[in-house]
C-alpha cells in the first residue's frame, strides 16, 4: 500500500468515526462510560484472574462492588451534595453583594487614591463582572436541577454502564486478541509498538490522574468541611474533579474556596488562613508526591493541549466527547511523535541545498 493509500484510508478512518460521534452522541454516554470502566478495571480483572477466579467472576465481583459503592455515595453524600449545591445557587446574588461591600473599602481608601478618577471607573467594571460572572454561574447550574434529560442520562449511565462493563470486562483479553490477529502483518510489530504506546499514555494518565482527583477531593471536601466552610464539601469535592486536568481543580477550588470564606470569615483572619492553608498543603501532597508516584511525568499529555482536546470535543459532541478527547489526544500526540521521529530519520530532514555548507558540519 502506497504512502497516498494509507493517508487516504487513515483520513476516512477518521472521518467515520467523527461522523459516529456526532450522529450518536445523544446515545453513546452509557456505552461509553461502560467500555472507559471496563479498560480502567481491567488490571484489576487480571490481577484477580491471576489469583484462580474465573474471568467472568472476577468481572461480576468487580461490578458488582463498583455498584454497592455508587449507591452508597447516592445515598449517604448525594443528598448532602445536592443541599448545598441547591444553596450555593441560591445564595450566589447574595456572596457577590457582600464580597462588593468587603471590596468598597480598598477601591474607595488606598487603591481610590492610587488610580484617582479611574477607581470609580474599576468599582462600575468589577461589579458588573461580578455580577455576569454570577448570572452566567447561575443560567449554567440551573438548568442541571431541572432538566429532565439530564436526570435520565444520569440514570441511563448508572444502570446500562455496569452492564456495558461487566459484559466488556469478561471479552477483554479475547477482543485485543482478535483485533491483533486484525493486524496487517507487514506494520504489525510498528502497530503494536504504537498500540502500547498508546496505552501506556491513557493508562497511565487516566488511572493515575483520577485516583489523584479522587484522593484530593476527599481531602479537600473532608478538610473544608472540617473548618466549619460554607459549601466546604462541595467545593472541596468540585475541585477534585476537575483535578483530571492539571492545576485547574486546584486553580478553580483556591478561587471559590478562599471567596467564600474572606465573605464568612472576614473580618477574622484564622479561618481564611486555615482555607488557604489546606489548598497550600494539598498542592504540595498532588504535586510533590502523588502526581510523581501515581501519573509520573512520562505521559506525554500537556495540559494545554488535554484542555483544548476537552474543551474541543466537548462543544463538538457533549460529554460523550469529554470522555473520548484524553484518549484520542493521547493517540494523537503518539502518532504525531512517530510522525516527526520518522520525518527527522528521513532524507527529507538531511538533504541540503548545494552550497549551504551544513553538509560538512
Amino acid at each position: 500500500m502506497t504512502l497516498e493509500r494509507q493517508l487516504r484510508f487513515w483520513l476516512a478512518a477518521a472521518a467515520l468515526f467523527v461522523g459516529f460521534l456526532w450522529l450518536f452522541s445523544g446515545v453513546l454516554l452509557p456505552f461509553v462510560a461502560g467500555i472507559a470502566l471496563a479498560y480502567l478495571l481491567d488490571p484489576v480483572a487480571d490481577r484477580l484472574e491471576g489469583w484462580g477466579l474465573p474471568r467472568a467472576v472476577a468481572a461480576l465481583a468487580i461490578i458488582l462492588g463498583l455498584v454497592v459503592l455508587l449507591l452508597l455515595i447516592m445515598i449517604l453524600v448525594a443528598p448532602l451534595l445536592g443541599d448545598q449545591f441547591v444553596r450555593f445557587v441560591d445564595e450566589l446574588p447574595t456572596l457577590v453583594d457582600r464580597l462588593r461591600e468587603l471590596v468598597a473599602p480598598w477601591v474607595d481608601g488606598p487603591l481610590g487614591r492610587l488610580l484617582g478618577e479611574k477607581a470609580s471607573t474599576l468599582d462600575a467594571n468589577l461589579g458588573q463582572a461580578i455580577g455576569q460572572a454570577a448570572g452566567w454561574i447561575g443560567q449554567l447550574l440551573q438548568p442541571l436541577l431541572s432538566s429532565g434529560r439530564t436526570v435520565l442520562s444520569i440514570l441511563s449511565v448508572v444502570v446500562i454502564a455496569p452492564v456495558v462493563a461487566a459484559y466488556m470486562l469478561i471479552d477483554w483479553d479475547r477482543m485485543v486478541a482478535r483485533i491483533d490477529e486484525w493486524l496487517p502483518r507487514r506494520h504489525r510489530a510498528v502497530i503494536r509498538r504504537l498500540a502500547g504506546e498508546m496505552d501506556t499514555a491513557v493508562s497511565g494518565f487516566v488511572r493515575g490522574q483520577v485516583a489523584v482527583s479522587v484522593t484530593m477531593g476527599l481531602y479537600y471536601g473532608l478538610g473544608l468541611a472540617m473548618v466549619g466552610l460554607r459549601f466546604g464539601l462541595l467545593i472541596g469535592l468540585m475541585a477534585g474533579l476537575l483535578g483530571v486536568i492539571p492545576y485547574l481543580g486546584f486553580g478553580s477550588g483556591l478561587v471559590v474556596g478562599m471567596i467564600v470564606a474572606v465573605v464568612q470569615y472576614w473580618p477574622d483572619w484564622h479561618g481564611i488562613a486555615l482555607v488557604a492553608a489546606i489548598f497550600a498543603v494539598g498542592q504540595g501532597i498532588e504535586g510533590w508526591v502523588l502526581t510523581p508516584n501515581w501519573v509520573g511525568r512520562s505521559v506525554g499529555l500537556h495540559p494545554v493541549w488535554l484542555l483544548f482536546s476537552l474543551f474541543a470535543f466537548g462543544s463538538l459532541f457533549g460529554f460523550v466527547g469529554m470522555l473520548v478527547a484524553v484518549p484520542t489526544a493521547a493517540s494523537i500526540g503518539v502518532l504525531a511523535r512517530y510522525a516527526l521521529e520518522q520525518y527527522l530519520a528521513s532524507p527529507l530532514h538531511h538533504e541540503v541545498e548545494p552550497g549551504d555548507g551544513s553538509a560538512d558540519v
